[in-house]
């Protein structure tokens, strides 16, 4: 609602360095911030932030862990079953059909139970996952739908994408396999017990080679962090410099610089396919070091224990169960590894989740705050309001005035005088540090915003349309509207032929921001929207700003419509809507300056005199030759 405000804060606010300066923003495709990509293993505090989300499912949580354990648990009796066969039902010299029969029912029992538990266990943790995600998006978009605007102001659109798409990705892939960790650790664990269980000598000295296994890690973790690191950042600077070009495309090929862009491209992809080839090869390394490690432990098995059943020291069953452990047993040190990093992901996105749902609300409804009554008389007044971005760089300094209810007051100054901070702070999109911002008679902050955004409509400079109908766009603040009251509304304003003029007429859908349509014809529907709205107040900032003389010609034939009855406040650096305002306050640096109608302050000879008189008055003429020349029912386009 005001991205066509963002020219004139931008330039007002200051709130953003202690010297009053702004900051270096983040460039695309050069010097950017960083986020961080691995955080914590473990991290309690996010822990605890996740499992508020997973709460209401953790029913299903111990159905899964239920049924991981119960496949891990299937996992261990298959060698154990396997033993039994060999052991009992395969002696030499004798074949013992009922002790093989046993062993046949066990293994397809085991094998019936290992495929429900895992199907079971994969089923339900998607569906956690799924729906933990899903409230977590919910979760965010509801509350960056009510953050302040001075969040927004500061916080860049495609940081917050990120979060809501990256980071929620991340916590996928957490989730799904958090429950798998628990499976693989008792595996493990199983694996140790049953290998001592079975025989005590030859367990201590299959598990000999896991020192090497942990050396090996203690000096590939960090090297393969600072890979991984590596590859994310220059594949994010690689993909910062591709979406600059795409967006710059016109400024590129007008400026003919499409080798030196490849160029500077080139050097970038070169840099992350190296880092990329890196990173892989310390992903890599450890399953042939796994591999190899199991070769080495099945080979000491089959030495060992080969000489110990030929000693009758064990059974063969023994032997062969060992060999199928032995090859399951690096298979979970295998996934947790894996799983190491995944986690270390998951803290770093969810400690930035809990960021974004953690932004602090700075406007917020009073918990007596009271309903405007549609019933208000559509007054709006200032007393001694001081207020800035930064509270240490005032926008506005000790502004004093009113508008009566019906009247049209416009405010004039140069960029940067607090024109859209004053009429953001109607809306109540900030608080004031000092005094009062009243409407019908009632501080804003004693109200409820739902009650003052129905009695408040804003046309923008830069109007902005959702992807939808035109029907949907127009009625977008007032939902109940119906197809007879949108009609009239674009009728009253001129928009009503042009959009009878679409494929589908009203139920043409409109691209993205409603490209597909001029400018004009964006802000004729936003002039449409705000008349259906039906508030007592409205707001134009820079309504008629960026547009040909011929198209203004139409949209102040729409103001005037627009403004019958209501309570009016202007901006506007063309003077025309201006010259017939009834009050014009004029701002300088935060201050109001002069005060009085059009004739008043050019005989004033102040600074709206100047003003005028070095910009406006050619172009005011011309518009004001089409408007009488409209109402003579002729037609003069320019």
């Amino acid at each position: 609602m005001v991205q066509g405000q963002a020219g004139e804060i931008e330039a007002e606010r200051n709130d953003v360095r202690d010297d009053g300066r702004r900051p270096p923003r983040a460039v695309v495709g050069s010097h950017r911030i960083e986020e961080e990509m691995f955080g914590r293993a473990f991290d309690k505090n996010i822990l605890k932030r996740i499992w508020a989300f997973i709460r209401p499912y953790r029913q299903k949580v111990v159905a899964s862990v239920a049924a991981v354990l119960i496949f891990t648990g299937t996992q261990l009796a298959i060698p154990l079953i396997i033993r039994y066969a060999i052991d009992h039902g395969m002696r030499p010299g004798h074949v013992d059909s009922s002790a093989l029969a046993w062993a046949a029912a066990a293994f397809a029992a085991a094998i019936l139970v290992n495929y429900v538990a895992s199907y079971t266990q994969e089923t339900v943790v998607g569906q956690i996952a799924e729906d933990v995600l899903s409230d977590i998006r919910r979760a965010m978009f509801g509350h960056l739908q009510k953050v302040s605007l001075s969040f927004m102001d500061k916080t860049e659109v495609g940081r917050l994408m990120s979060r809501l798409q990256g980071d929620v990705n991340s916590m996928q892939e957490f989730l799904e396999t958090c429950v798998l960790s628990i499976g693989d650790i008792a595996l493990l664990l199983g694996i140790v017990f049953v290998m001592l269980w079975l025989d005590f000598r030859l367990g201590l000295l299959t598990l000999a080679v896991l020192p090497v296994l942990f050396i090996v890690r203690i000096f590939w973790l960090p090297r393969a962090r600072d890979a991984f690191m590596a590859a994310h950042e220059t594949n994010s600077v690689a993909n910062g410099a591709l979406a600059e070009a795409i967006h710059g495309v016109r400024a590129v090929q007008s400026m003919d610089r499409q080798r030196v862009n490849f160029a500077l491209y080139d050097d970038k992809a070169h840099a992350n396919l190296k880092t990329h080839l890196t990173a892989a090869k310390y992903a890599q390394v450890m399953v042939p070091i796994v591999d190899s490690l199991t070769g080495v432990a099945m080979a000491v098995v089959i030495v060992v224990g080969g000489s110990m059943v030929m000693n009758a020291r064990i059974d063969v069953g023994v032997m062969v169960a060992f060999l199928f452990y032995i090859q399951r047993f690096f298979d979970p040190i295998r996934s947790l590894t894996l799983q190491y990093s995944v986690m270390q992901r998951a803290m770093a996105s969810g400690k930035r989740l809990t960021d974004v749902l953690d932004v602090k609300i700075d406007v917020e409804d009073k918990l007596d705050a009271i309903a405007l009554s549609p019933d208000m008389d559509g007054s709006v007044e200032f007393r001694n309001v001081t207020f800035g971005y930064n509270p240490k760089h005032p926008v506005l300094k000790n502004v004093t005035f009113r508008v009566n209810p019906g009247e049209t007051i416009a405010l004039v100054g140069p960029t940067g005088s607090g024109k859209s901070s004053a009429m953001a702070l109607v809306h109540r999109f900030y608080d004031v540090q000092e005094g009062q911002v009243l409407v019908g008679g009632h501080d804003v902050r004693d109200l409820t915003q739902e009650s003052l955004g129905r009695q408040v409509a804003m046309v923008l400079q830069e109007p902005f349309l959702f992807t939808g109908t035109v029907f949907e766009n127009i009625r977008y603040h007032k939902t109940e509207a119906s197809r007879e009251e949108v009609t009239e509304a674009a009728k009253a304003v001129g928009a009503h032929d042009f959009i009878m003029r679409l494929p589908g007429g009203y139920e043409a859908q409109l691209d993205e921001r409603g490209s597909n349509l001029s400018l004009g014809q964006r802000q004729l529907i936003s002039f449409a929207r705000a008349l259906v709205a039906d508030a007592k107040i409205l707001v134009l900032d820079e309504a008629t700003a960026n547009i040909d003389s011929y198209t203004e010609m139409l949209i102040q034939k729409a103001l005037i419509r627009l403004l019958e009855g209501r309570t009016g406040l202007v901006i506007a650096h063309r003077l025309a809507t201006i010259r017939g305002a009834d009050r014009i306050v004029v701002l300088q640096s935060g201050q109001m300056i002069e005060t009085g109608n059009h004739s008043q302050l050019m005989d004033a000879g102040g600074l709206y005199s100047k003003l005028y008189n070095l910009n406006y008055a050619s172009f005011d003429d011309i518009i004001e030759e089409e408007l009488e020349a409209s109402a003579r029912g002729g037609s003069s386009q320019t």
